[in-house]
């Protein structure tokens, strides 16, 4: 199966070209009859694909590395782990409760 041979295909116009003029001259019960010329156009479409991932990928490294750095930067991993705890008023409160709880523990023994 190829794929919609209405959209441009600028590197494989000779196949789809051949393989539309194969259908419309070979009988439609002679099913082998345009075989090799399917076969070079999916050759040439699969050769077309890989260079469009190329095209795309080349520099996915850097993308990714950007986009990393905008997510750590949203989750607000600029400031260390306990720079934000400190910034972090219930937490500071239950370290505060559980200071007070530890000296009057001690107090007590």
């Amino acid at each position: 199966m190829h794929p919609p041979l209405d959209r441009p295909h600028p590197d494989c116009q000779n196949e789809i070209h051949a393989l539309q003029s194969c259908h419309a001259t070979s009988p439609k019960l002679k099913f082998w009859a345009c075989n090799q010329v399917k076969f070079d156009l999916d050759k040439c479409l699969k050769e077309e694909k890989q260079k469009l991932l190329y095209e795309l990928n080349k520099d996915v490294e850097q993308k990714r590395k950007a986009e990393e750095d905008v997510f750590q930067m949203a989750v607000g991993k600029d400031v260390s782990f306990e720079e934000y705890l400190k910034g972090d008023k219930d937490y500071v409160r239950a370290m505060e409760e559980r200071r007070r709880r530890d000296e009057e523990q001690a107090a007590a023994s």
